[in-house]
């Protein structure tokens, strides 16, 4: 397959914001919510919207959208994904949806076409979570279910989430945009009102290895997995590692490498999809002469329902109060994140496979075990995924790829869903 000019520029896009100034990583890509590579992304998107021919605008969660007005003025299509990354990322994952949404709306301008109702391309802010210890914010707030308190939620260094809105608005110089009212700041103000969208579009590359198995360029996603992921601290006591001997050692570190492998296997032995991920850890006071008196992990439990996510969950924090109990050590949980397992509407993953068909790909479905935003947007309004292959499965990791053919077929599934949305709309 020989990839169109919409497909490989959709690729080349990401590819440009995976380097300074649209990283804070001099030799890799790490772009965190509200943080100068932000800034520069968006001023780029901005640029790319415009060019489209949409007008663009910031909600006051400092999400970027684009809009293409529609022959009438009923609820909008919305088309994105997530333009932060995890720390070394890759440059496909979240950026791929939005520059596709991109391309489509561009492919209608460049035709002078229109639509029965209008598009809207989203750039979300904070899907990873890579910044502060709260995952999807920003969609949550644009779906109004966000229920955390700003104020507490705050960064490493210390930095609220409601300080580093009020800083980046302040900073903030996107010429063209326009602000929303009241300026940036009050998560509450970006919620999309009630019946203002027609249906929530998000292509995303797989990240797992099934389409390519499979020899498969694209997947229409059913569901997206439920998740819980638990904020963990072990306190035991520091000692003196050269005088404290071994059997009076209330060492924090040796419990929490405990509870990790309890937690590994126990997912082993779970409900089938079923997966557990201890996937960042402090260990204090952290030097190399003392016994570790306290150690912070993070516990990410995932399955395709809610019965097996939370089976497996209670079992694990069972496990790790065993463990604390037999060390002599003092245990804490807390749940950072409570996302149900959300499945995609049905009539609109039935008009993906009949636009894959109508294109000439095979109809394959799938369920995503990785969180998106759609799985957020569910409450506001209908959603739907499309899944493109990447290389080796491979994601969250520079060494993530997709070729530009995949996302050009992408594009062209994406235009005829947008065809056919529109004739069941007009009936």
């Amino acid at each position: 397959m020989v990839s169109r000019p919409g497909g490989a520029r959709a690729v080349t896009r990401c590819d440009r914001l995976g380097l300074p100034p649209y990283s804070d990583m001099p030799d890799g890509l790490y772009r965190a919510y509200l943080t100068p590579s932000y800034a520069s992304a968006q001023y780029a998107l901005a640029e790319w919207m415009r060019e489209a021919g949409m007008t663009v605008r910031l909600d006051s969660a400092a999400n970027l959208i684009g809009r293409y007005d529609g022959l009438g003025d009923g609820p909008a299509l919305l088309i994105g994904s997530h333009i932060d990354s995890v720390r070394d990322g890759g440059r496909y994952d979240g950026p791929l949806g939005i520059m596709l949404g991109i391309e489509a709306v561009a492919a209608l301008h460049e035709a002078g076409r229109r639509l029965a109702y209008p598009i809207e391309v989203i750039a979300f802010g904070d899907e990873e979570g890579s910044r502060f210890p709260a995952a999807m914010l920003t969609s949550r707030a644009a779906a109004g279910t966000l229920d955390t308190d700003l104020a507490v939620i705050a960064d490493p260094s210390g930095q609220s989430l409601a300080d580093a809105l009020k800083n980046y608005a302040a900073k903030l110089a996107l010429p063209g945009v326009t602000l929303p009212p009241g300026n940036i700041g009050s998560f509450a103000a970006a919620r999309r009102a009630p019946g203002s969208t027609l249906a929530y579009l998000e292509a995303h590359i797989e990240q797992g290895p099934v389409l390519e198995a499979e020899g498969l360029a694209l997947g229409v996603v059913t569901a997206i997995a439920a998740q819980h992921r638990y904020a963990v601290t072990v306190r035991g006591q520091a000692g003196h590692a050269g005088t404290t001997s071994m059997s009076l050692r209330r060492d924090a570190l040796a419990g929490a490498a405990r509870m990790v492998l309890a937690a590994e296997a126990l997912a082993r032995g779970g409900a089938e999809g079923l997966v557990a991920t201890v996937g960042r850890m402090e260990v204090l006071p952290g030097a190399a002469n003392v016994v570790p008196g306290e150690v912070r992990f993070t516990v990410d439990v995932r399955a395709g329902d809610d019965g097996p996510r939370d089976a497996s969950a209670g079992a694990i924090l069972a496990a790790f109060a065993v463990i604390a109990r037999e060390r002599g050590l003092a245990l804490s949980s807390s749940l950072l994140q409570n996302l149900p397992a959300s499945p995609c509407a049905p009539h609109l993953i039935n008009m993906l496979d009949a636009a894959m068909q109508a294109e000439g790909f095979a109809s394959r479905r799938l369920v995503s075990g990785a969180g998106h935003d759609a799985m957020i947007m569910a409450a506001h309004c209908p959603t739907a995924m499309l899944f493109i292959r990447c290389r080796n499965g491979i994601s969250h990791n520079p060494a993530e790829h997709v070729e530009a053919a995949d996302a050009d077929a992408a594009l062209r599934v994406m235009l005829a869903f947008m065809e056919r949305l529109q004739n069941e709309s007009a009936a």
